[in-house]
């Protein structure tokens, strides 16, 4: 029988098992693109393994990007994420947590129209079943989760009284969206206010958070919170 001390470092040194939800391809009615971007670039400088999944469902509705308007036309969730998967991306009702080590949802529009209903019903609103169904796999088998920018608005709802943030709880020029920090509180959650290079740990819940674009920053800064993010969640797994 192997030593725990050995077991220990075994898991230390082999490639960390990353599943990343995606919600669409743009920022305005699906997944932010360098949020995306951002983490899949820190994982990779980790040495993580990582499979991207997607629902397979239509999105709520198409937004022109150069205009901010929705458009007549219909998508598919998984079709326009696998833009940003280069084509590997897979259907979120395979996801079995048992292959995963952790689980990371970036931010952007998607998170609050294709993986829950927050866009249009605020407070009131509720996760996609498949999508809360995952996360709850995940937090119940004591895998960590990493959430950013409008996603943890899902923990929320999945994981209830969980500590996250989502940057600031006063609104800003720097922080237009500091209302989402009070509607947190409103449901139950613990709020910790934190710059965009900062991120916040629950350690009881194993659950990672940063705010990226809640935040009206420079680009790297954000790209270097999201870093924060994928560090501190691998090390909790």
């Amino acid at each position: 029988m192997w030593s725990p001390f050995l077991l220990s470092f075994l898991k230390g040194t082999m490639a960390k098992r990353a599943a990343v939800i995606l919600a669409g391809c743009g920022v305005y009615d699906g997944t932010e693109i360098h949020e995306a971007s951002a983490i899949l670039v820190h994982l990779s400088r980790a040495g993580a393994k990582v499979q991207m999944f997607a629902p397979n469902a239509d999105m709520m509705h198409v937004v022109n990007h150069c205009e901010g308007k929705p458009v007549a036309d219909k998508r598919n969730v998984m079709e326009e994420s696998a833009r940003i998967a280069r084509g590997e991306v897979t259907d979120l009702a395979k996801l079995n947590v048992a292959d995963h080590d952790v689980l990371l949802i970036p931010g952007g529009f998607g998170a609050a129209k294709n993986l829950s209903d927050w866009a249009t019903k605020g407070k009131e609103y509720s996760v996609k079943p498949l999508v809360e169904k995952v996360i709850k796999g995940f937090h119940q088998a004591g895998k960590p989760i990493a959430l950013c920018c409008i996603s943890p608005v899902l923990a929320a709802k999945a994981i209830p009284g969980c500590e996250l943030t989502v940057g600031h709880d006063c609104e800003s020029e720097k922080w237009p969206y500091a209302g989402v920090a009070k509607s947190m509180v409103e449901l139950g959650c613990k709020h910790v206010n934190k710059n965009v290079g900062e991120v916040h740990v629950d350690k009881k819940n194993k659950l990672v958070t940063t705010s990226a674009f809640m935040c009206n920053a420079p680009i790297h800064e954000i790209f270097d919170g999201l870093g924060m993010m994928v560090t501190e969640v691998l090390k909790l797994v």
